[in-house]
């Protein structure tokens, strides 16, 4: 990478920051100067000051329950999002691989694949109760589309001369899954990997709000209940930070893992 792709890059980075610093700048006015009541916009540095309490950095007795939550929501998006991932690629690559499974199943899952996962939460609380398996369960099932989808896409696309190969090769269905599907079906699952990882933290948070698990979701619902204003925003600024940073992470590591794609 020269000089000139870094630029561009970094002006980016600081176009972002600009924009994010003149949001502020506008939540800051808005709250000050009573636009809104505080009751329901607190100030960027009320909700700051909650920030740090509810994690236990402000170097006071706080008792760091936010933190607590916080751990307990990125734990079972974490966990939903792993399981979504293997069952997504695992069916995923089944389906995929065979044309005549694909022409088979592809009516089945387009039918369910719109359901949103928020809406079997009432099913799940029947089967499973009120528990934390059964939130992970709605987080799994909820994240999984987008890699079981994105797995037979990328199945499908694999160049035909490669299956060509294979059967010369006299190669096995899993040595085909493995030494030739998978890596160019890769752009297309870590696509749904990061899609996914971003419903496993939506559906985690719904799922705590409904089932009163402890997590993010109850703590803003509970705060909400309250008018603790400061304590909302802080909630909902630190599901944007988990949200900003996983991703981010993903990027990073998908481009580690497709550095052979880059020219």
């Amino acid at each position: 990478m020269n000089g000139n792709d870094r630029a561009p890059s970094g002006l980016h980075w600081l176009g972002s920051f600009a924009v994010l610093c003149a949001l502020v700048a506008l939540w800051w006015v808005a709250s000050n100067a009573g636009w809104v009541s505080r009751v329901f916009l607190p100030t960027p540095q009320a909700t700051f000051a909650s920030l740090l309490e509810g994690l236990n950095l402000s170097g006071d007795s706080g008792n760091g329950e936010l933190l607590a939550f916080t751990q307990a929501t990125v734990g079972r998006m974490v966990e939903g999002w792993l399981l979504a991932s293997l069952f997504g690629v695992v069916l995923g690559a089944a389906i995929g691989v065979s044309p005549a499974v694909r022409a088979w199943v592809q009516p089945t899952l387009e039918f369910i694949r719109p359901l949103p996962a928020s809406a079997l939460l009432p099913l799940a609380i029947s089967i499973f109760g009120l528990n934390p398996g059964m939130v992970l369960f709605v987080v799994a099932f909820g994240a999984m589309w987008p890699v079981l989808l994105a797995t037979v896409h990328g199945f499908a696309a694999v160049e035909p001369r490669l299956a060509e190969v294979a059967r010369c090769l006299q190669m096995s269905r899993a040595a085909y899954i493995w030494k030739m599907g998978l890596p160019n079906a890769m752009p297309d699952i870590l696509a749904g990997m990061r899609l996914a990882l971003t419903i496993a933290l939506i559906v985690a948070v719904v799922g705590e709000m409904i089932a009163s698990q402890s997590g993010l979701g109850q703590a803003i619902l509970l705060a909400a209940r309250a008018f603790r204003a400061s304590d909302l925003f802080a909630g909902i600024v630190l599901l944007g930070l988990i949200g900003f940073v996983s991703n981010a992470l993903l990027a990073f590591a998908e481009k580690r893992l497709l550095r052979w794609q880059q020219p």
